[in-house]
């Protein structure tokens, strides 16, 4: 399984997601950067994720869409905040209409995405690992704007969700 732990922090107000896989830090970054590989793991199985926009570069935004198993789809934005590639991928994130636009249901969450090599190196190991080998370390953590919105968010199923989605870059990565 591909998710170490999730710790729900409400004094801090993060959920947290801890992985490890079996691939470089350059090969996991890939996941965040391209589009096309992210909308095959961003959202559970059930409500798979087309990115319409999405660049990996601070100050621009992203749009997305989760369609259901009912066909409703439910559409997302994300403002990239921060970027150090392969390392670093921070993004505020909310609910958007189907423009992209921010509607502000919930607020906003932030985002950060660390991506490390197992054993607490950020450098990709030694000569030759960015081939693919190794073992990556990649912590995703959401900041919330209060307690109430981090147990709202729960509530709908964020957890489970990320557990899900999550669950899905093995066989991303393995391809």
């Amino acid at each position: 399984m591909t998710v170490i732990s999730s710790t729900k922090d409400p004094e801090a107000l993060t959920l947290t997601f801890v992985c490890e896989f079996d691939a470089s830090v350059e090969r996991v970054w890939q996941i965040w950067e391209d589009p096309r590989q992210l909308e095959r793991w961003w959202g559970p199985p059930t409500y798979p994720a087309t990115f319409v926009k999405h660049e990996a570069v601070v100050g621009t935004q992203s749009h997305y869409y989760m369609t259901g198993p009912d066909g409703e789809k439910m559409h997302g934005w994300w403002l990239i905040t921060d970027v150090d590639a392969p390392h670093l991928f921070e993004f505020d994130d909310g609910f958007a209409d189907e423009n992209g636009s921010p509607t502000g249901d919930l607020g906003s969450t932030h985002g950060a995405v660390v991506i490390e090599r197992a054993g607490g190196s950020a450098d990709g190991g030694e000569s030759g690992d960015s081939a693919g080998s190794g073992k990556t370390v990649m912590t995703v953590s959401s900041k919330f704007d209060s307690l109430e919105q981090l147990d709202q968010m729960v509530e709908m199923g964020m957890e489970e969700g990320m557990r899900e989605a999550l669950g899905q870059v093995d066989e991303i990565l393995a391809g």
